[in-house]
């Protein structure tokens, strides 16, 4: 599959709301993924399909989300196995009930058709 066609398809489903199957059919099994921001308990970064599934379940389960705006995806000429996409969400942190709007930069490495690597860069 081809750069474009990857992204399109992941933001696309993403917009959907459809992130579990956006991992699950453009994800590599090898995925590498890597927050801006970690702790012990969330390592920053994340290696495998399994641990990048199981990080995912954690917010899932974390936070209710009111409304969640994406954009993209976003190309660069000079980075051909890249694209990115904006991700503005309206969230509500279920363990503190505090509500705030996270706003990130989700940024993808794709080789052999399947994202290899994702970076996040926030808003801060």
């Amino acid at each position: 599959m081809a750069l474009k066609d990857v992204a399109n398809s992941l933001v696309d489903l993403c917009k959907q709301g459809k992130f579990e199957e956006a991992m699950n059919t453009h994800y590599a099994d090898h995925i590498v993924s890597v927050e801006a921001t970690g702790n012990e308990a969330m390592p920053a970064v994340m290696e495998g399909i399994e641990a990048v599934r199981g990080k995912t379940q954690w917010w899932v389960e974390n936070h209710e989300v009111h409304s969640t705006d994406i954009s993209g995806p976003f190309f660069n000429s000079n980075q051909p196995n890249q694209f990115c996409m904006y991700l503005k969400s309206d969230v509500t942190f279920k363990p503190t009930g505090e509500r705030s709007t996270l706003s990130e930069v989700c940024l993808y490495d794709v080789e052999q058709g399947k994202v290899v690597r994702e970076h996040f860069y926030y808003a801060v």
